[in-house]
C-alpha cells in the first residue's frame, strides 16, 4: 500500500489497490473479470461516500493535516498568474514559513499571502513546519500595505499549526507582531479575502485571517488551540485530543454556524488532495465571487462591514 494515508482511509486504499491490480492483469474480453471490476468499483464508491460523509471532528483534524494535502504554493501555481514572490520584513529576516507576492487572478492584479509548510523533513526545516516567526507576520503586513498603496485586493491562504513559540520569536515580539497584523488588517482599505485551506491554528492563523470574507475548505479546521494543546491544559493528557476536538467546535460546519466563517468551500470526495485540479476550479469560482462582490463596495463601507463582522463574534443572549 502507498504511504501517506490516514488510518481510517486504509480500507479504501486497499480496495482501490485491488482494483488497480485487477486492471493490470485483466483481459478486457474476460466477462468474469469485468464483472468483478464493476463490483469492486461500486464497493469502493460506496465505502468512500460512507467514510467521508461521516468524519468525526478528530478525523477532520487528521484531514486538515493530511500529508498529501495541497499547500499555499500548490494553489498559487494553479490559481494565480505572473506570481512574483517578495521577501523580507525590512527589519530582521525573510521568514519562509510565510510566502507572498504580487500576482494576477483572472487578469486582475492581487497580492497573495499565505503560510507554507514543507513536504519533506528538509523542506519543513526551511519552512519551520509552517509556523511563522514575527518577521513572517511583519513581511505579510508589509505586502498587504503595499497592496493597499496600489489599490489591489489581498488574498490570504491560512494553513498553520500556530505561530512559532520559541524564545527567539518571543524576544523579537511575536505577540506584538500578531496583534499588529490583526489591528492593521481591520482597517486596510482594499478587499481582503481569507481562505482557510488546512490548519487554522490560534493567533498564528488569525494574524492572516482578518478579512471581509473568510472562506473555509470543507475539511479544514480553525481553532483557538490545537486539540493536543487543549487536552494537555484541560485534562493534563494529550491522549484526550479526540475529546478536545469535539469540544473545540473547530470544523467548517461548526464555524459557519457560529458566523466565524463566511462560506464553506466543498472539497472533492476524499479531500482536496484527491483531485487538486477540481479543488482549484471550485476555489477559483469562490474567489471570483468574493472579489466581484467586494470590488463594488466603497472602502469606508467595506471597513465598516469588516469590523462589524468581528464585533458580532461571541455575542450571545441568555434565555430564562
Amino acid at each position: 500500500m502507498e504511504t501517506g494515508w490516514l488510518d481510517f482511509e486504509k480500507p479504501i486504499i486497499e480496495l482501490e489497490q485491488k482494483i488497480e491490480d485487477l486492471k493490470t492483469v485483466s483481459d478486457k474480453g474476460d466477462a468474469e473479470t469485468s464483472d468483478e471490476l464493476r463490483r469492486l468499483e461500486a464497493e469502493a464508491a460506496r465505502l468512500r461516500a460512507e467514510t467521508y460523509a461521516s468524519l468525526t471532528p478528530w478525523q477532520k483534524v487528521q484531514m486538515a493535516r493530511h500529508p498529501r494535502r495541497p499547500y499555499t504554493l500548490d494553489y498559487i501555481q494553479r490559481l494565480f498568474g505572473e506570481f512574483v514572490e517578495l521577501h523580507g520584513d525590512r527589519r530582521f529576516a525573510d521568514d519562509r514559513a510565510i510566502v507572498g507576492g504580487i500576482a494576477r487572478f483572472e487578469g486582475r492584479p492581487v497580492m497573495v499571502v499565505g503560510h507554507q509548510k514543507g513536504r519533506t523533513t528538509k523542506e519543513n526545516l526551511v519552512r519551520n513546519f509552517g509556523m511563522p516567526h514575527p518577521e513572517g507576520y511583519r513581511k505579510a503586513l508589509r505586502l498587504m500595505r503595499l497592496a493597499e498603496k496600489f489599490g489591489n485586493p489581498v488574498v490570504c491562504l491560512v494553513d498553520t499549526p500556530g505561530a512559532y513559540p520559541g524564545v527567539g520569536a518571543e524576544e523579537r515580539g511575536q505577540g506584538e507582531a500578531i496583534a499588529r497584523n490583526i489591528l492593521e488588517m481591520a482597517v486596510i482599505r482594499v478587499p481582503i479575502v481569507v481562505v482557510v485551506i488546512g490548519e487554522g491554528g490560534s493567533g498564528g492563523a488569525l494574524a492572516l485571517a482578518v478579512g471581509d470574507e473568510v472562506l473555509m475548505l470543507e475539511n479544514a479546521i480553525y481553532s483557538v488551540i490545537s486539540p493536543e494543546g487543549c487536552a494537555a491544559i484541560l485534562w493534563k493528557d494529550q491522549a484526550k485530543a479526540k475529546e478536545a476536538a469535539e469540544a473545540l467546535r473547530l470544523t467548517a460546519r461548526d464555524l459557519a454556524s457560529l458566523d466565524v466563517v463566511t462560506r464553506i468551500v466543498p472539497e472533492p470526495l476524499g479531500g482536496a488532495h484527491r483531485d487538486l485540479e477540481a479543488m482549484c476550479e471550485t476555489l477559483r469560482g469562490e474567489l471570483r465571487r468574493s472579489l466581484g462582490r467586494l470590488s463594488s463596495l466603497a472602502p469606508d463601507e467595506m471597513i465598516k462591514h469588516r469590523q462589524a463582522a468581528y464585533r458580532r463574534m461571541g455575542v450571545f443572549a441568555e434565555t430564562s
